[in-house]
């Protein structure tokens, strides 16, 4: 990146509206983090079963999944900052409802069975939020924008995500080792108070409906556009099965408690690893722009991505693991970064929030559903085991995707180009 571009990336967060949506962002995906990582934690310590940490993504899968197609069609019919506002007020009272589960009284009163199933149904209602925030989010952040300058925002708007990711988990384990888990829970609350408010700084914007239509050919639009553009296809399923079988993270209970011993401070800082590494190949990415040859780069991205979640696998030193995942984010950063910019660029308009949502189901519902495969296998397998073959198969996948889809090696990135 050039002087100038540097400072034309600098001069969007004069856009004030840009600005406030990138802190949303931030303070969202961090609360939302904070939550997830102390509730997982939690869950660990209640049940010491890890089978039961794969069940919390499988309740937040759920929704997420089912919801996703007509989330991305009510997305395409509704203007995108009330949705949007939507969403951020709806997440506002599940993080009072979770404040209010983590809490020892709830437990003393409830009891464990009821403690267990009550997280389950929270990231079941965050699941089912997330299926509606996705493409209210992918649709209009290029509202915010002029269109000359969409990578310049993707690269703000990933930075957000990223920075929230890393921060989120990381001061989740700090707060809980020093102040526990309820008072992180209710700081990861404030934050989403703070998200409603600043809500009020995005302007609504003039809005078409989508012409009336049956509602299954609308949102059937997204798949087919998806299903029809080969490399586009080709991306999303190998960002798919690389996560589906790359959740170690879901494990990470396991590993600070039993076999690092690192506690809730390690946890947090292993919870962080991925983010950090992933926040940093971004910050890189924008002196050295990923244009040419990107599809021989997403293979050995995700290749490198799978070796570094078996060496985690089979790491006994809690520095050695972290350096690990931190790699794997470094290598998952790059996909991310391919996969959002061809999106963003060969979408139309008119159809990115059913785009967004197919989208959601490839990747984001992954991750979820990666985190209830971990432990599943992990309960049958034992966690070393489950780890390591996970990142076999996300090596054989890349392997098989390679030979598979030889036109993915010859996709370039610029604004201009097709396929």
């Amino acid at each position: 990146m050039d002087h100038s571009s540097a400072i034309s990336l600098l001069h969007l967060l004069r856009n004030k509206e840009f600005s406030a949506f990138i802190l949303i962002r931030f303070l969202l995906i961090s609360a939302l983090f904070m939550q997830s990582t102390a509730l997982s934690y939690q869950m660990y310590q209640l049940t010491g079963n890890p089978l039961n940490l794969g069940l919390i993504g499988l309740a937040e899968l759920i929704p997420a999944l089912s919801l996703s197609v007509f989330a991305g069609y009510l997305a395409d019919r509704m203007e995108k900052r009330t949705l949007y506002f939507y969403c951020v007020m709806a997440y506002i009272f599940c993080g009072a409802l979770t404040l209010w589960i983590s809490s020892e009284q709830f437990t003393r009163n409830f009891g464990l069975w009821l403690t267990e199933w009550s997280i389950y149904g929270v990231m079941f209602l965050n699941g089912t939020i997330r299926a509606f925030l996705a493409p209210a989010s992918f649709s209009l952040l290029p509202q915010l924008i002029e269109r000359g300058k969409i990578l310049q925002a993707i690269t703000w708007s990933s930075t957000s995500w990223l920075l929230g990711s890393v921060c989120g988990p990381l001061f989740a384990g700090v707060l809980m080792a020093w102040i526990g888990l309820t008072p992180t829970i209710l700081c990861a609350f404030c934050a989403l108070i703070i998200c409603g408010i600043l809500m009020m700084r995005i302007r609504k914007r003039p809005f078409t409906a989508l012409p009336q239509g049956k509602i299954l050919e609308n949102v059937s639009q997204g798949f087919r556009f998806i299903f029809s553009n080969k490399i586009i296809l080709a991306v999303l399923s190998l960002d798919l099965f690389a996560v589906l079988f790359g959740g170690a993270e879901a494990l990470l209970p396991v590993y600070s408690d039993e076999i690092l011993k690192c506690g809730a401070t390690g946890y947090g800082w292993l919870r962080s690893a991925h983010g950090i590494g992933s926040l940093l190949l971004l910050f890189l990415l924008a002196y050295l722009p990923l244009k040419t040859r990107v599809g021989d780069k997403l293979l050995l991205s995700i290749a490198g991505f799978g070796i570094c979640i078996i060496l985690f696998g089979i790491s006994k030193h809690f520095w050695f693991s972290f350096v690990c995942l931190f790699m794997a984010g470094m290598f998952d950063g790059v996909s991310v970064v391919i996969r959002h910019s061809i999106l963003q660029l060969k979408t139309p308009e008119e159809i990115k929030g059913r785009v967004s949502s197919v989208n959601m189901m490839f990747i984001s519902s992954s991750n979820e559903l990666g985190a209830f495969e971990s432990g599943l296998a992990a309960r049958f397998l034992g966690t070393v085991p489950a780890v390591v073959f996970g990142g076999c198969m996300t090596v054989l996948i890349v392997i098989v995707t390679f030979f598979g889809v030889p036109t993915l090696r010859k996709v370039q990135l610029n604004d201009h180009n097709d396929e």
